[in-house]
């Protein structure tokens, strides 16, 4: 929100240094409706100062300040989707900053629209100038300024738990992510690492073991053998009587 609202007062400053220049602006756009011939419909919208300034300026002090102009719309643009990352939005923030993004719109019809107090910029034209022609074009940026404000104003009033930042939330989930890993790796049973030279002597002792089973065995068996036969004495074959 601080950013959003750094950003807000830069464009406030830039417009306070044009609107001090208001007749400068309807001179550049005089000059270059007349360079286009185009002197019966109204200054209607933002492409049409735009086509102005591209194909019908001559002289600097028009370019200068047709271009100011179009670089406050377009901040303006940029802030309002700016505020959508800003804020989830309900039924009245979106429809505040729906109507911003219609009124930026450049093929968007401006000639209807009427800046009101304590604006006085509509005050400043004669009123052929303010009915017929420059009206709607000069009431964009401060209807569109006083929008972005009204957002403010109501997004304020709202719960701190309901402004998701996306760039937050996105360093939040990095700065979380090493943890997870961390936690997920503590969890994990991990197997003990045997290192050969650890498992050799295991072996060697259980082949030891063995033979020496095996070596009993057999001592046994011999001792039996040796036992039956001190017992029984070796066979004979029986030999022959006398008579």
């Amino acid at each position: 929100m601080n950013e959003v609202r750094d950003t807000l007062k830069v464009i406030e400053d830039n417009y306070k240094l044009f609107l001090q220049q208001q007749f400068t602006f309807v001179g550049a756009l005089q000059h270059t409706r007349e360079n286009a011939h185009d002197m019966i419909r109204p200054v209607a919208s933002i492409s049409q100062v735009q086509s102005y300034m591209d194909h019908h300026c001559n002289n600097l002090t028009d370019r200068r300040i047709l271009t100011m102009f179009l670089n406050i719309c377009n901040d303006l643009s940029n802030l309002c989707h700016k505020l959508e990352t800003v804020h989830p939005g309900n039924s009245t923030t979106n429809e505040i900053l729906e109507r911003c993004k219609l009124l930026l719109n450049h093929s968007n019809d401006l000639s209807t629209i009427r800046a009101k107090y304590p604006h006085d910029v509509v005050n400043h034209l004669s009123c052929d100038e303010a009915k017929n022609h420059f009206g709607g074009v000069v009431s964009l940026i401060p209807i569109v300024l006083d929008g972005v404000k009204e957002w403010l104003s109501h997004t304020e009033k709202l719960p701190r738990h309901m402004l998701c930042n996306v760039s937050d939330r996105n360093a939040v989930t990095e700065k979380r992510a090493p943890q997870d890993a961390a936690s997920r790796a503590a969890v994990s049973p991990k197997t003990p690492s045997v290192h050969p030279e650890a498992q050799t002597p295991v072996r060697n002792k259980d082949c030891v073991q063995l033979q020496g089973n095996k070596h009993v065995r057999k001592k046994h068996m011999t001792d039996r053998e040796n036992h039956c036969g001190k017992v029984k004495g070796p066979w004979k074959p029986p030999g022959r009587h006398a008579f």
